[in-house]
């Protein structure tokens, strides 16, 4: 089924891009060339849309069919999320009513029975009470879109760096884990995503659709990893939540930065610039594929550092 699941992702990816993008053309929905865009010819934002499709069809086919992959009542915030992304896309929304829908999004996940109950000991605490583990758990999740979207700035780049965190949450299970077909089909249905993104014409972006999307299935994962149903392999034995630091060291390094840096020059965490350190390493290295894939390294060399030394 595994298989199946895989050759199907890419499949239904590659065809959800073609349909959607030729809909957007027709309808002049292009991504507009702004004094911060890192592109300079004809681009479409329906990446997310055609992640969020391979997602939705198999799990409808496997649903009919009486086969659970994962908890499917998930795909109610993930569309959630998807959605608003979306409008934002076509409309550039105010960041408050994406704060709302994302906080909405967190909560159903909650509801899913999704919380961070546990601080497996960091700064000397375990157990939470039910109030504080719902607004910590919203926090976090809020936080993880954030993190994606703001990455989401050069070609490649959160595709890859998702990638790596959905990867390393399987290779260090102890076991299997009930996101791992949800996981398959995200990853298996981003590849193709990773051509359109870097061609020289008619380039795919994820989007704010993409990247809410994107971000929502790591706070998912981030959510299950804490959980007492995700076990580390004993000879990778690290406490939980310095492993989820290690592998979204550089999504959590960049929102905290960038927010600093606006906020202590009096503005909104929100206003987007180009101070990301994807930017900075753009003005040196010139290429969108060596800036993703040396930041990718990077992201690498800091996981395994946080293993050899804790």
């Amino acid at each position: 089924m595994i298989n199946t699941i895989i050759v199907s992702s890419i499949f239904l990816s590659f065809l959800s891009i073609y349909f959607v993008s030729r809909v957007f053309s027709k309808k002049n929905i292009v991504d507009k060339i702004n004094d911060r865009s890192s592109h300079n010819t004809v681009a479409y934002r329906v990446g997310g849309i055609s992640i969020f499709a391979s997602v939705f069809l198999l799990s409808v086919f496997y649903y009919i069919q009486g086969v659970e992959l994962y908890d499917y009542s998930l795909l109610i915030p993930l569309a959630i999320l998807l959605l608003i992304g979306f409008y934002d896309d076509l409309y550039e929304v105010d960041f408050k009513l994406k704060f709302i829908f994302q906080i909405i999004a967190a909560k159903i996940i909650i509801d899913s029975g999704l919380v961070i109950d546990n601080m497996h000991g960091i700064l000397g605490i375990y157990e939470l009470n039910r109030i504080a583990a719902q607004a910590l758990t919203i926090f976090i999740i809020v936080a993880i879109i954030n993190s994606i979207n703001f990455i989401d700035g050069i070609d490649g780049l959160a595709i890859l760096i998702v990638a790596k965190f959905i990867i390393l949450v399987e290779f260090f299970a102890n076991s299997d884990i009930l996101t791992t077909y949800l996981s398959l089909i995200v990853l298996f249905s981003s590849l193709p995503l990773l051509y359109f993104n870097f061609k020289k014409r008619e380039k795919i972006f994820l989007g704010d659709a993409g990247s809410h999307f994107l971000g929502g299935v790591v706070s998912i994962l981030v959510l299950h990893v804490l959980s007492q149903e995700y076990l580390i392999k004993p000879q990778f034995d690290i406490n939980k939540i310095l492993f989820i630091l290690s592998i979204l060291s550089y999504p959590i390094i960049d929102i905290i930065r960038v927010s600093l840096i606006r906020l202590l020059n009096g503005k909104s965490p929100f206003v987007a610039d180009k101070n990301h350190i994807h930017h900075i390493i753009l003005k040196k290295l010139d290429k969108h594929l060596y800036t993703s894939i040396m930041i990718l390294i990077l992201s690498f060399v800091f996981t395994i550092l946080i293993q050899l030394i804790f």
